[in-house]
């Protein structure tokens, strides 16, 4: 596969990062981390102007028809920048809408491709794995009706979502529903979490009616298809911040002194900087394999993700210790801005499942690969 990014990706990359930087510098961050509301509104607005809602769905409701490689090249600038947002949600929902019917996809579509409304994924749930196996949630058929009931938790804006993509068992197996987040029995609760710099949340589901329709024909395999994309995305944007705080340590290498010389110039923290600067470069091109796999369609798409997710959820936890030791003290303080990448840090290795998931679902693959024959 060919890993140069074309000009249009590369423009895309550089508008991404110039709004980033822009409109929601690290000060902005800052200021929202005590807020209640999960974006702010006149960001939302310029990035859904600048297209990133609609960059994945199809052009016919308003989108850029772009695939996974273009939302991972976003994703990965929202996480060096800190940026808070339903980007991904919204887009993995976006994409579970191809097996949504006709009917569905023009009612919603459109409202995500223009940014008036935006979609979260509710998939986790307490206590369990991110995985399909840890799905407990019901849906039982009740005459003309489905009734959910379940838990969810770690559901990323819902807060103001407009819509919520549910994954729940239906006779006993995995299936997707699109839910009003207004809908009767519906209960959103704040968590409080590690990261500062995106909202999370509880979701229950106590007899919530939704009609067939909103029923998505999506199979347990396309289910956990888009489990990979999410979890493709997540490396992307824990790709992000391992490249921000990997930059941050080379500075703080370059002016910190210690016995007449800034300690950069020590062997043995020019050894540390070093196997950053490797896993760093290691979870570009797993992501980037991974997004460019799933966009091609290869037949290792599946593979790709496990390997990227487990590669990065680890990998990012590395940077983030290297670096916290490299900076002392400071880099935990409130005043330094590498503890909001440390928190973001840790929450990007365990979202979609953290590496123990995806190694157990890679050797599972392996095992049924004709190559391991």
């Amino acid at each position: 596969m060919n890993f140069e990014l074309s000009e249009e990706q590369d423009m895309l990359r550089e508008a991404s990062r110039d709004l980033l930087s822009d409109r929601a510098p690290i000060e902005h961050v800052r200021a929202w981390t005590d807020r209640d509301e999960d974006v702010d509104p006149e960001v939302w607005r310029l990035t859904a102007d600048l297209g990133w809602p609609g960059l994945a769905l199809p052009e016919e409701y308003g989108g850029a028809g772009q695939g996974l490689v273009e939302l991972a090249l976003v994703a990965e600038e929202m996480g060096r920048a800190l940026g808070r947002g339903p980007f991904a949600p919204t887009a993995i929902v976006g994409r579970a809408l191809s097996a949504g019917s006709p009917e569905l996809r023009a009612e919603v579509l459109p409202e995500l491709a223009t940014g008036s409304g935006w979609a979260t994924w509710a998939f986790a749930e307490p206590h369990a794995p991110w995985s399909l196996d840890g799905v407990h949630a019901t849906a039982r058929t009740d005459r003309d009706a489905i009734v959910l009931d379940g838990v969810k938790t770690a559901v990323q804006d819902a807060g103001g979502a407009r819509w919520l993509l549910v994954t729940a068992r239906h006779d006993g197996v995995p299936a997707s529903f699109l839910v009003d987040r207004a809908a009767l029995g519906v209960t959103v609760r704040r968590q409080h979490v590690l990261d500062l710099t995106r909202s999370f949340y509880e979701v229950r589901f106590e007899g919530v009616r939704v009609t067939r329709e909103r029923h998505l024909a999506a199979s347990p395999d396309e289910i956990q298809q888009l489990l990979d994309e999410a979890s493709v995305l997540r490396c992307a944007d824990a790709l992000g911040v391992m490249e921000r705080m990997l930059e941050l340590t080379v500075e703080h290498t370059k002016s910190r002194v210690q016995f007449g010389k800034p300690i950069g110039t020590f062997q043995a923290v020019k050894h540390q900087c070093a196997d950053m600067a490797l896993l760093v470069h290691g979870a570009r091109a797993a992501t980037a394999y991974a997004a460019m796999a799933a966009d091609a369609g290869a037949d290792d798409a599946d593979r790709a993700a496990c390997a990227a997710a487990s590669y990065v959820s680890q990998g990012a936890g590395e940077v983030a210790a290297r670096a916290l030791q490299l900076h002392g003290g400071i880099g935990f303080t409130w005043e330094h801005d590498l503890h909001l990448l440390l928190r973001r840090a840790r929450a990007d290795s365990v979202l979609y499942g953290d590496a123990a998931v995806h190694r157990d679902r890679l050797c599972t693959l392996l095992r049924r690969s004709p190559a391991s024959a």
